[in-house]
């Protein structure tokens, strides 16, 4: 696709694969969205800290969608897409796959890759070259990070 952005993340845990995918898989609704929305904030901040958006508002409502999860190969792959809840110019649909993959018997790659085509299109990605593909990065990062965080949480709970 002309225009279409890629990112990729992804964070190591201490855990190994077949704890790392029941903790992922059950009831991913309860935690995705909230951390979606974590993600989401850390991006409007980073916008606001470089001066986008002060005449600009960049509060949205994104809607979180996950589809069933598919085994490829070695690895799992959980799709999500978000989008504004309405319609917004500034910030563009994401599409991706949270992915985990084992390292060996006690450790697992948690990864996202996402893409996106920047709103306004030439100006648009004149800008995501300049700005919005470094704020499209943290956010996936912030995300992925956050992800790893719940997993790790899940998974300490059920071990105590």
């Amino acid at each position: 696709m002309l225009g279409t952005m890629f990112v990729r993340y992804f964070v190591e845990l201490d855990q190994p694969f077949a704890l790392a995918e029941p903790a992922l898989l059950n009831a991913p609704a309860d935690w995705i969205p909230g951390i979606a929305v974590g993600a989401r904030v850390r991006g409007e901040r980073l916008l606001a800290e470089v001066g986008f958006g002060s005449a600009v508002r960049v509060e949205k409502l994104m809607q979180v969608d996950l589809s069933p999860a598919v085994h490829v190969e070695a690895k799992l792959l959980l799709p999500i897409s978000w989008h504004p809840a309405c319609d917004s110019g500034l910030f563009p649909a994401v599409e991706g796959d949270i992915e985990l993959a084992p390292l060996g018997p006690a450790r697992t790659q948690l990864a996202m890759t996402a893409r996106y085509t920047p709103p306004f299109g030439l100006l648009g990605r004149v800008a995501d070259r300049a700005l919005l593909h470094r704020v499209a990065e943290a956010t996936i990062k912030d995300f992925v990070d956050r992800v790893g965080q719940a997993l790790h949480g899940r998974l300490t709970r059920q071990s105590a």
